[in-house]
Order: structure tokens, then sequence, then C-alpha cells
């Protein structure tokens, strides 16, 4: 580190750190030293680290009949007149810690600290603010042993020089050994505030991975020209995720869970694809699939079955774009995509908060909170992509460029029985001896359903306080009915 020497000779006086033993004698200290340096016409600034330590030091003044300014950010309208006023013969400023900093006070200025700030680098801008330039300058600092930094941090050693010396009520203790004692604890202060801003910063690292690859993604949905490949893409990934999970490479294909894989296919997409066909496949498979691919590590039959299914989502999506609008088409797209993203990375980041405010609860297990951070957040990220997109696969089948358009798609869907009860997205299809439903069927069964839930009305809007269309005359005041009153009363 190269230090950069001062542009001239510094010539402000650093006093040692006066220490008492209690605040009350510490702040009695203060302001005799404040009367003392203003008799000589110096102007003075009183250094405090909150606004409470300010007023008290105000009211003490006040009491003592000495004019002063307190700077200490309450006063923002004023705060430019005081620091004018800070370097004026006799001038008397109490600023708290941030006020006014960078403020030079001429004139042979004192500063006076009430109490060591938990960082150096703050006394040393406070010891600044006077004295530069080579101009002459003093700065003192008054400690008490029920000050914060020294009760928490302090070195016993000062508490046991103060017993061993016998100090008097008033008496203070001064030795360039307390100084660096004070120092010391500073130093620890530091160091356990740097290893929190550490430990924040490793947890937030771990947010700023999973927010590059989310944006990432959102970014190449939004920027790109065509985004059906990505979307295709998609879809065979989350049928491969889904083979792995009702299948098993070692096991025949018996023993697999055809039917909950049969059952999520046809409820994600449109094919009413029964069990045996998926069985079919499975027997059909005898190719290895290419080292290195996404497919690695899958027996030739789960790579069959993946192949099957993804081709049936393939055409049963090239059909659906037959019946849509191109270009509108192309903007839900985008939009199943991003509303998918936009909705789960929320919901993602209520839980890694909730993670993050409980994860220090593994501490009392003795494991580290962080490694068990980022072993949970891992886990939670790889979910959230998994849910993402198979919120995707679910969506993109069940939106459309208009209600025209999905008609027609579920008309010329093939439809199959699955189970003997169940058709594409799930819906029945009668009893076990029933034929398989129809496209047409699905569309005019959903049609009459909405029709029977639509109210019909068969004039204009009438209003709760407008007459009763059915003309209804009111005995007592001769006029007709309001519709509140009459036919709308069990509305």
């Amino acid at each position: 580190m190269l230090v950069i020497p001062t542009n001239k000779p510094v010539a402000r006086k650093d006093a040692n750190d006066s220490v008492y033993k209690t605040k009350r004698e510490k702040y009695g200290a203060v302001l005799k030293e404040i009367q003392d340096v203003h008799h000589q016409g110096r102007p003075i600034l009183v250094g405090t680290i909150s606004v409470e330590v300010s007023e008290h030091l105000s009211r003490m003044l006040k009491k003592a009949g000495i004019v002063h300014s307190v700077l200490n950010a309450k006063y923002h309208q004023q705060e430019a007149e005081i620091v004018a006023r800070a370097g004026q013969r006799g001038a008397v400023t109490i600023a708290t810690n941030m006020a006014g900093r960078g403020t030079d006070i001429k004139l042979g200025a004192g500063v006076i600290g009430t109490e060591r700030h938990e960082a150096r680098r703050i006394d040393r801008q406070l010891r600044g603010r006077c004295a530069r330039q080579g101009d002459p300058g003093s700065s003192h600092f008054f400690i008490s042993l029920e000050d914060d930094l020294m009760r928490l941090f302090g070195s016993d050693r000062i508490v046991k020089v103060m017993e061993k010396v016998g100090l008097e009520e008033g008496q203070e203790l001064t030795h360039p050994l307390l100084n660096r004692s004070i120092q010391q604890a500073q130093k620890r202060v530091e160091q356990h505030n740097f290893q929190i801003r550490k430990r924040t910063l490793e947890y937030d690292d771990v947010m700023n991975k999973q927010r590059e690859i989310i944006y990432g993604f959102r970014n190449e949905i939004i920027h790109g020209e065509d985004v059906r490949d990505r979307l295709m893409d998609i879809m065979e990934e989350v049928v491969l995720q889904k083979v792995e999970e009702f299948s098993a490479r070692d096991a025949e294909v018996s023993e697999w869970n055809a039917r909950g894989l049969a059952d999520w296919v046809n409820l994600t997409f449109p094919l009413g694809m029964p069990e045996s066909e998926i069985a079919k496949a499975a027997g059909s498979g005898k190719a290895e699939p290419v080292a290195g691919s996404m497919f690695d590590g899958l027996s030739p039959a789960q790579f069959a079955v993946c192949q099957f299914i993804s081709e049936s989502v393939r055409k049963a999506y090239e059909l659906k774009i037959s019946f849509e609008n191109p270009d509108q088409l192309r903007t839900v797209e985008r939009y199943t995509i991003l509303s998918a993203i936009d909705r789960l990375w929320q919901e993602h980041l209520y839980g890694m908060d909730s993670l993050r405010n409980s994860i220090g609860l593994r501490a009392y297990g003795q494991r580290d909170p962080l490694i068990e951070y980022k072993a949970e957040a891992f886990k939670i990220f790889d979910e959230l992509m998994v849910n993402i997109k198979t919120e995707i696969c679910h969506n993109i089948f069940r939106s459309a460029s208009s209600l025209m358009a999905f008609e027609q798609f579920l008309r010329s869907v093939p439809q199959k029985t699955l189970h003997q009860s169940t058709s594409a997205f799930g819906e029945s299809a009668g009893g076990s001896g029933s034929a398989p439903a129809k496209g047409s069927d699905m569309v005019s069964e959903a049609m009459a359903a909405s029709e029977t839930a639509k109210p019909v009305r068969s004039g204009p809007k009438v209003g709760r306080n407008d007459p009763c269309p059915c003309g209804a005359v009111d005995p007592t005041s001769g006029k007709r009915k309001k519709y509140k009153h009459c036919c709308g009363r069990n509305g």
C-alpha cells in the first residue's frame, strides 16, 4: 500500500484520549473542555455518534449559557448556514456522525469527540475537519467505560488499570497505552463487521447466480425472433425428466409405472395415449442414445419412449399451428413462457427469503448455515426450473390465438381411450365399454356447458333503481315499482 504524503505538513495536535468511569463524568469533562476552548475564542466542532447525544450536549450548553448550533441532519434547511458559521471566532457547532462531512473549519478549530466510533475511519474524518493544508488545530476524544465500544469490545486491561489506580469521581485517565487498547477494540469491531458483510455477500452471491440464469433465460425469450425451437426443446426436456421419473434403466418394462406416465402425458398434452402404446414403444427400443447428449444414460427402452412421446407431441403441436394465426401464435408462445417464468420466479423469491431467515437455526445442529443454505438453494432452484418448464408444457396447448382456432384444433385431435376411461387432456370418455370420444364431442360438450352457465339477456340491461320491465305499479304512490323492489328483489 502506497501512502500519499500531505501537501503541507500537518500542524494539528492530537491529544491522548481521556478515559472516565461513567458517561456523566465524561460529559462533564466535555463541557469543561468546550468552555476552556470557547474562552480562547477558537471555533469548536463537537462530534457525536447519535442525535440523542447531540441533543443532550445541546441542553448542557444551554444551561451553561454557551451559544451554539446543532448540525444533526434534523434541520437540513439550515445546514448550509450552520456550516458557513462554523469557522467563525467563538462558534460552537455540535455535529452528528455524518452531518457536514468534508467541512473544513479554519482559524485553528478544536475538534472534540464525545465517543470513539466503531470504525477508525470515522474518527479520522472527524479529526480531519480541522487543520487542513497546514492550518493549526487540535483534537481530543473523551471516552467512558459505559460507552458501547468499551463495554462490548474493550480490553479487560483498561478496567483492571482503572481499578488499580482507584480513580476518584471525575478523575481522568490518560496514557498512550490506553489509545492503543482503544484502537485494538476498534479493530475487533471492524473485523466483526467485515465478517458480517462478507457473510452477507456470500449469501447474496447464491441469489445472484440464480438471478443470472433466470434473467438469461428470460432475455433469450424476450429478444429471440422465434421461440418455437426453444419451446420444442423445453417440451423434450420435460418429457425426458418424466420418463426418468416413471421408469428405471435397469428395470423391466413391466415394472415401470406406465400408467402414471400415460396419465401425465394425457393430462399435459392432447394425445389420448394409452399405456399399451408406451409399452409397445419401450419394447421396440434397440438403439442406444448418443453419448454426451441429453439422453445419455438412458436405456434403449427409455430412449425409445422419449422419442415416441416427443414425436407425438411435436406432431400435435404442428396440427395446432395449422389452425392458428402465425403472428398471433408467436406472441402467445412468448407470453406463455414469460408468464410461467415470472409467476414461479416470484414465488421462488419468497421461498428463498424464508429459507434465509430460518437457515441460521441449522447452527444449533453443528452445521454451517452457509453450506446448508447453498445446498438447499440449489435443490429449490432445480425444482424451480423443472416447474417452469412443466407449466410451459401444461399451458402451451391450452393457449390459442383465438377461440375458433382452439375449437378447430380440438375437433382435429385424435382421441384414444386410456384405461378405457380417459382421453386427451384427461377428459372422461365414458364407461368401460364406451367408444372413444371425438374432439367434436368435447367441443360440443364444452360449448353446451358454457351456454348453460351463461345468463341469457332478452332485453337491455336494467339497473336496480330503474323502473321494473314488468310494469308493476306501487299502489301507495301510483308510480312504477323499482326493479330492486319488484322482480330484482331475489336477484
